[in-house]
């Protein structure tokens, strides 16, 4: 008896002393998770993608625009087609020759605007008037907000908008308890009864129709858990939802879970979080949510993949109605309520699958953030980066450069490819020529077959169209109106014997350094250049900021070396900007999660060449366009000045034209990637792509020329001595531009010209009173 006794007296200890170390170890692991979580909520509790936004887009009355292309852009900005006046944040409705919208709330760098309705007016592709429709007020400039081009997500692909509790409506609270966990302002992080319940119902229908997971389990499961089902794991999630109850106050756990709940997938990114999910599937902010609205959000949270509205729009009106009889059983809405929202359809504003946009401009700027910050802050810190693209200009450069490569396969056949990385590429670069803002970029034909980035990685020879920096290395010797020998000669070069080959106009007749110019002559070209000196075309060359490197060979002057497109974009910019070479800016504000401004790129700039050298250039080059190479761009539709230069390499492996105004600078190129023939000069095949675009964007076509500056003169030249022309002697003398100190010195010295030589004296003593 007493070793019974002694022994139940053993047995009782052990098990007291087993208990005490299992409520001590439970103890002890929740003082872990406590630390645990205390960590993840006192920080960033989650990783929130930087984001890629193009420049926003400015509109004012008398102002040409691309209807199409803008329709466009507010379609990819999300604004929903009603057939109502827009009476809520992103409601559009277009009519025949106007297009109201409700703006959204534009939160920008500096600057902060509250959304309003506007009306949109048009009259022959023109904007009429922009009317504030709350006051009536016509508006001189309307701004609309950037367009989203990228998201720097991390491994989870998550995209989210973090709200807090104070902006979610009660019906969406509501129904929130009402589809997942009523008394979750009850329990303490398990919830006895609901386990009960869940067990019951499962067990009476032979199959799992309801779970027993509180909320705070669920959030548990999803922040902190895997989710494998097994015994530990489910010990482990009820362990942490009684340690989060025991720190955290309900509020403040139910907002983490609103924010944290997967909602839906965007394409092969998930949608998190209630703020994300109500522009996901009904374009507004969450305290816009109607009752309706909100019950389909709830009702997503049991299975998103089977009541999404994008998968079945019956099940989820299903769904929808059973949390919305479920509200009224709880009392949270009346029968009424209840009723009413039933009735509803699901409308949802539909969605596009998440795809970067101008992809080679994006790669472009991404290559220039790691020097700034890492891709692991970039895909956590919600960064805002906003860029130089205009979006509009970006479309209009990805069909001109698909509709021309498609054209030139039609017209021949030879150049199709079956691979796609071996078919025929192109480049086009936008770029404002005084600011040296990239407006658009494509770098290739299909970013999926290639990422290779030819804009800003490919070495290619320009041809011709390098000539231009020949000529202007020539302008302090010689002038416009200079007669060049288009001989053919052989030149000693370093000993050796070297014969330029190519076109030439009337060869051996002399033609003029401006028609030498604009009908891209190879021999007169060469002349100037040996006349000129080689070093010193070298030199000018490398004034532009070339990465290439260049030497000096006669071959030069023909563009028998590589440059990079972008860089011989940004040296045609000099022209167009008075001397004024620009840095080629992509990147132009940071701005952290709460807007503050972190970098700031301002545009840098060099003075190359005077302005006067800039304009002499500009209108030699508009040569080009109205009597050269590229006189076919009127035919074309390009009735505006242009000043450009065609480029082709030597059997055709290189197709250029670099066109520009006052006001934009457009650059294409066409080749193969492996050096094969085009089959086709650079007015065939690049020309009709660049003239395709710019007759796309009016918004950026002025119709104004050059203003001639000081240090510049006019003056009237004979088409045949090219000397100053005799008044009424010289027939057919035209005018020409002239650099102040490189005027030509005496008239024209043709015997017939001359034979009023009374006139000449007259003249004479006229230019000398001018000056």
């Amino acid at each position: 008896m007493i070793f019974r006794k002694s022994t139940k007296k053993k047995i009782v200890l052990s098990l007291w002393l087993l208990s005490f170390f299992i409520v001590l170890g439970v103890l002890l692991y929740c003082l872990y998770l406590s630390i645990l979580i205390d960590t993840r909520f006192s920080g960033r509790r989650w990783g929130i993608p930087s984001k890629v936004y193009s420049d926003s887009t400015l509109l004012f009355p008398g102002q040409k625009v691309n209807q199409s292309l803008l329709i466009n852009k507010l379609r990819r900005l999300e604004y929903r087609n009603v057939a109502h006046a827009p009476e809520s944040s992103g409601e559009m409705r277009r009519g025949e020759a106007f297009v109201e919208l409700y703006l959204r709330d534009l939160e920008m760098p500096a600057k902060r605007q509250k959304g309003f309705p506007v009306k949109i007016a048009f009259r022959n592709q023109e904007i009429e008037s922009i009317i504030r429709k709350d006051n009536g007020a016509a508006l001189p400039i309307l701004e609309l907000e950037p367009e989203k081009i990228m998201l720097f997500f991390g491994p989870e692909r998550q995209q989210r908008q973090l709200v807090s509790i104070d902006r979610v409506p009660k019906h969406l609270i509501h129904a929130v308890l009402a589809a997942e966990d009523s008394r979750f302002f009850e329990h303490h992080g398990f919830d006895i009864r609901s386990i009960l319940r869940a067990i019951y119902i499962n067990i009476r229908h032979g199959t799992i129709r309801q779970g027993g997971s509180t909320l705070t389990q669920q959030l548990a499961k999803s922040y902190f858990l895997t989710p494998e089902r097994t015994f530990a794991r489910k010990i482990k999630e009820l362990l942490m939802a009684l340690t989060m109850e025991i720190k955290y106050r309900k509020h403040v756990i139910f907002e983490i879970y609103l924010n944290e709940i997967y909602l839906g997938q965007k394409g092969s990114v998930s949608i998190n979080g209630v703020g994300e999910a109500a522009f996901f599937y009904f374009g507004k902010p969450v305290e816009n949510l109607s009752l309706a609205e909100a019950a389909t959000m709830a009702g997503l949270i049991k299975s998103p993949g089977l009541y999404s509205p994008y998968v079945s729009e019956a099940k989820s009106r299903e769904h929808r109605n059973k949390v919305l009889h479920d509200m009224e059983r709880l009392g949270y809405i009346t029968r009424t309520q209840m009723d009413g929202a039933s009735q509803e359809p699901v409308k949802t504003v539909g969605f596009t699958a998440y795809g970067k946009k101008a992809p080679y401009f994006v790669d472009y700027v991404s290559k220039q953030l790691p020097t700034l910050y890492s891709q692991k802050i970039l895909s956590s810190q919600g960064l805002s980066l906003y860029t130089t693209l205009d979006s509009q200009v970006q479309e209009a450069a990805e069909n001109a450069l698909e509709r021309g490569l498609a054209r030139l396969e039609k017209t021949h056949p030879s150049l199709k490819r079956s691979h796609p990385e071996g078919k025929l590429q192109g480049v086009i670069i936008v770029m404002q020529p005084k600011t040296g803002y990239i407006l658009a970029m494509v770098g290739g034909r299909d970013y999926s077959a290639t990422q290779f980035n030819r804009a800003t990685q490919a070495r290619r020879q320009p041809g011709s169209a390098i000539k231009p920096f020949v000529y202007l290395s020539g302008l302090d010797q010689f002038t416009p109106a200079t007669e060049l020998s288009n001989e053919q000669k052989t030149y000693d070069v370093d000993g050796k014997s070297w014969k330029p080959h190519g076109k030439s106009s009337d060869s051996g007749k002399g033609i003029r350094m401006r028609d030498a110019l604009a009908r891209s002559d190879n021999l007169a070209t060469v002349d100037l250049a040996m006349k000129v000196g080689l070093d010193r075309i070298v030199d000018t060359v490398k004034a532009f900021q070339f990465s290439t490197p260049v030497k000096p060979q006669p071959s030069l002057a023909l563009g028998a070396y590589e440059v990079i497109p972008l860089e011989l974009a940004r040296a045609y910019c000099t022209f167009a900007s008075d001397g004024v070479e620009p840095y080629p800016l992509s990147l132009k504000t940071l701005v952290d999660e709460n807007g503050n401004v972190l970098e700031q790129r301002h545009m840098t700039i060099q003075n190359i060449i005077s302005p006067a050298k800039a304009y002499v250039m500009s209108d030699m080059m508009r040569s080009v366009v109205t009597e050269g190479t590229a006189k076919s761009a009127k035919n074309m539709g390009i009735t505006f000045p242009v000043a450009g230069k065609t480029g082709t390499t030597n059997e055709y492996r290189d197709a250029w034209f670099v066109g520009y105004t006052p006001d934009v600078l457009v650059l294409v190129w066409v080749g193969f990637d492996n050096g094969e023939s085009v089959s086709a000069e650079g007015a065939v095949a690049a020309l009709p792509i660049w003239a395709d675009l710019i007759r796309a964007i009016p918004q950026y076509i002025s119709g104004e020329w050059f203003t001639m500056p000081p240090g510049v003169v006019k003056e009237k030249v004979c088409s045949q001595s090219g000397q100053l022309a005799v008044e009424r002697g010289c027939p057919e003398p035209f005018e020409e531009v002239f650099l102040e100190g490189n005027v030509p010195a005496e008239y024209c010295q043709i015997p017939e010209h001359r034979a009023y030589s009374g006139e000449v004296l007259k003249t004479w003593w006229k230019k000398l009173w001018r000056r």
